[in-house]
């Protein structure tokens, strides 16, 4: 019975189970079409439960240079479950499984930043963070939890961790629909204290009372196919809606913050609508301190059935990284609201660049050319949305490496001015690699190990390249492979 009470808790979370939902009574404003507008956003902060606060901590790791703070129900540390949905499960989950300790994953987190996949280390240092964990939460153990604080308050964090609530697997709220031990739908619990307050209080530095009117505020439902790199979406498990409550004191001009708020599992508005924004007391405090709530919605694909955010790598293995495409959309989300930059959008002063070519593939490699542009200093490059050049370009011509083999990307550029504004993009072109596309191979741990596929340390397989755990190193235990480059190998 123990067993098959962690199974159902620790498979929900990761959206492998299936759940019941029930109603609840809205006071959110019903939302108005329409699109994010730019507005005076002083600082910034995110937001998130389960696989939310997964994906919450990679937001703030990531774009440390942008996030002011965090507040994390119940998650584990950066990068937990290394791209395997075993380790995310039995290690970053539950403990039954070895995960990476605090002081690795600071260790990955600072050579990301070094090689320019996250924004510097440094910037987490005074950073606040609140954490939260309730003792009748079994679905992302304590262990995990504290190995948060751990790794945030080694980064030099300002951590306050509250996990002496008796609550369940959720989100808690003063006006929660849940009893406080409770683990169901739609996860948002209510304990009798007021843990926002808490959170905000910490992050914030003081906040006045939340608001005990109906909300003045306006909740805007927006496209977020226009923050998505691509533009699809559902083909990086995001819904075609997204939501965003702004205060009437920021519609009129006034400084205000910006809270990015990330549901977990079974959150998602296509399942539980609107509960989430409806009773998390975000909007109660927002509409008394000057604050925009941003809540960007994930959804359901394959390999992830119950619409939770890419925190062990179902999409994209750069998800804990800035070219994440879930990150990136959120990101685009943020920014279009004003986050990490001034009140006033740059004007694009030079047009698209002519002439865009692929003028040869590689297995790892595109080479492009196009016109040059007049007044242009510099050019950026985008590979499927997301810009690919670190340094300025400054010639009409770029080679884009570390590609897969037999593979499709999207390439648009933009001219650059003097003042570092990028211009209008280009057309997209495709360039396909040559080579076959990487061949999954599947087999024990043992054989990968022998083959030289992965290797083995302290009883458990790593594949080369990458150091994904692949479970436990025996003829027992299987997985599968790929090789994406010579030596670097990653799961399927």
């Amino acid at each position: 019975m123990k067993i098959r009470k962690f199974l159902v808790a620790a498979l929900a979370a990761v959206g492998i189970a299936a759940t019941t939902v029930g109603g609840a009574t809205a006071a959110v404003p019903a939302p108005t079409t329409g699109s994010l507008q730019r507005y005076d956003i002083s600082s910034t902060y995110v937001s998130g439960l389960s696989s939310g606060g997964f994906m919450a901590n990679q937001m703030h790791v990531a774009h440390s240079d942008v996030f002011d703070g965090a507040g994390i129900f119940s998650a584990g540390p950066y990068d937990c479950a290394q791209n395997n949905l075993n380790t995310a499960l039995y290690g970053c989950m539950d403990t039954f499984m070895a995960r990476k300790t605090p002081a690795q994953l600071e260790q990955l987190t600072r050579d990301r930043a070094a090689a320019g996949k996250l924004d510097p280390v440094a910037n987490l240092s005074g950073d606040k963070v609140w954490l939260f964990h309730g003792t009748n939460d079994s679905t992302v153990k304590a262990p995990v939890n504290d190995d948060l604080a751990t790794y945030y308050r080694d980064l030099g964090s300002n951590v306050v961790y509250n996990n002496t609530s008796a609550s369940g697997h959720a989100w808690v709220s003063p006006i929660g629909p849940n009893s406080c031990t409770s683990t169901s739908s739609p996860y948002v619990n209510n304990c009798g204290g007021d843990p926002v307050k808490d959170m905000l209080t910490h992050l914030l530095g003081s906040v006045n009372p939340a608001s005990s009117s109906a909300l003045t505020g306006k909740l805007v439902q927006f496209d977020q196919s226009t923050y998505t790199p691509g533009g699809s979406p559902s083909a990086i498990s995001m819904g075609n809606e997204g939501f965003a409550y702004v205060p009437q004191s920021c519609q009129s001009g006034a400084s205000c913050k910006l809270m990015v708020t990330l549901h977990g599992c079974y959150q998602y508005f296509g399942l539980v609508g609107n509960a989430l924004m409806d009773k998390a007391y975000l909007n109660e405090y927002a509409d008394t301190n000057n604050m925009i709530v941003l809540y960007p919605q994930a959804t359901t694909m394959t390999g992830n059935p119950r619409g939770c955010w890419d925190w062990w790598g179902y999409k994209s293995a750069d998800y804990a990284q800035k070219s994440g495409p879930q990150m990136t959309a959120v990101m685009n989300m943020a920014k279009a609201l004003g986050a990490g930059g001034t009140t006033t959008t740059p004007t694009p002063t030079l047009p698209a660049p002519a002439g865009l070519t692929v003028t040869g593939t590689t297995d790892t490699t595109a080479s492009l050319s196009w016109t040059p542009v007049p007044g242009a200093v510099s050019y950026d490059v985008y590979r499927n949305g997301t810009k690919v050049n670190s340094a300025p370009v400054t010639s009409a011509g770029y080679t884009d490496s570390g590609l897969a083999a037999g593979t499709t990307y999207g390439y648009a550029v933009a001219a650059v001015d003097t003042a570092g504004t990028a211009g209008t993009r280009s057309a997209a072109v495709d360039a396909t690699t040559t080579g076959a596309a990487a061949v999954c191979v599947t087999a024990s741990n043992y054989a990968h190990t022998t083959a030289g596929r992965a290797h083995q340390s302290g009883g458990y397989t790593y594949a080369n390249g990458s150091d994904q755990n692949l479970g436990l190193w025996n003829v027992f235990a299987t997985s599968t492979i790929k090789q994406t480059s010579p030596g670097y190998w990653v799961t399927c």
